[in-house]
């Protein structure tokens, strides 16, 4: 099972609820394509200052190798451990960049593949949104808060549940 974090995007000025086909999610683990070509995937997720980083680091890296005497079998060897970086960081380099873009985290959901992923998290979100919906108003002003209120004692017996069964007769 792969974990997703999920992203909403900010909210475009004609519209009033977001467009849950612009949500972004982000698989946690290893990215092979972020480690095989980290220049191409930066550009394709448009990470454009995690890209600038990456370039100037890397180029850094090898200049200083450069200079430095270094065998070029030692600098294809760090070269390489650079990518296996950028391939297990790749998750949280996107959540920088849409945390950054001012994208808001709004889960964590997980599946056997992004489909999966996606319908779980469309059935809670859509849940949450109805809910919402049917919340009860405020109450009118002048009113006193609940916790203000006298409470009234109940007794154990007011429920019709004796013990610690869930309803009455299911011990039976």
């Amino acid at each position: 099972m792969s974990v997703y974090t999920v992203y909403e995007p900010p909210l475009r000025p004609a519209d009033a609820l977001p467009d849950p086909a612009r949500f972004a999610f982000v698989r946690d683990g290893f990215s092979f394509w972020a480690f095989l070509v980290a220049a191409l995937w930066m550009l394709w997720h448009r990470m454009w200052l995690v890209l600038l980083i990456y370039v100037i680091v890397a180029a850094g890296i090898d200049a200083a190798m450069y200079y430095a005497g270094v065998p070029r079998a030692a600098v294809a060897v760090v070269s390489v451990f650079i990518s296996i970086l950028i391939g297990i960081e790749a998750a949280t380099l996107r959540r920088f960049a849409l945390t950054r873009r001012g994208w808001k985290d709004v889960g964590i959901v997980s599946g056997g593949n992004l489909e999966e992923a996606e319908r779980r998290f469309y059935d809670i979100w859509v849940r949450k949104r109805s809910a919402k919906r049917d919340e009860p108003t405020a109450p009118p002003p002048g009113t006193p808060p609940a916790s203000l209120l006298p409470r009234v004692p109940q007794s154990p017996l007011s429920s019709g549940v004796i013990g610690s069964f869930p309803e009455p007769g299911a011990g039976r």
